[in-house]
């Protein structure tokens, strides 16, 4: 990181921006070409868990490619200055790179779901067998991350 006096080195601040984050933006290379997509997301043990339609482009890239890159932020308030070079945004975020993990078995993906509902929800909430069927899910496996925030 170039700016080492923004860098979060703290894993105890790191893991509060992940769990206060409300996206994940999700990076993938489809051939040459990258592919970015927001996405609801639970976070636990090292990992980030999705869940998604059994079909389309996301989906593809990752059965090919299985190396991703991720991104979560908590931004903050704008920052106004005297001059147009000194505006500024208050913010926290995280980047990362990991490897997707398709999840088949059905107790896997329930808890899985149950890991990215407990992230928006303190409600407890069942998956059917017939519904897990209908979706596909995976997880993101951390290998490297880190963190920046500006403002703080």
């Amino acid at each position: 990181m170039r700016r080492k006096d923004k860098k979060i080195i703290n894993p105890v601040v790191i893991e509060q921006i992940i769990t206060q984050s409300q996206v994940c933006r999700l990076a993938m290379v489809d051939g040459s070409s990258p592919y970015i997509v927001p996405l609801s997301f639970g976070y636990k043990g090292n990992a980030l868990y999705f869940h998604s339609a059994l079909k389309g482009r996301k989906i593809d890239i990752l059965r090919n490619n299985s190396s991703v890159c991720f991104e979560l932020d908590l931004p903050g308030d704008l920052i106004q200055g005297e001059q147009a070079c000194k505006w500024s945004v208050k913010y926290q975020s995280v980047i990362g790179l990991g490897t997707v993990e398709f999840l088949v078995k059905t107790d896997e993906k329930r808890d899985a779901f149950c890991i990215i509902m407990d992230h928006y929800s303190d409600k407890e909430f069942q998956f059917s067998d017939e519904q897990l069927q209908t979706v596909a899910v995976f997880k993101v496996k951390i290998l490297k991350i880190s963190a920046k925030q500006s403002g703080y």
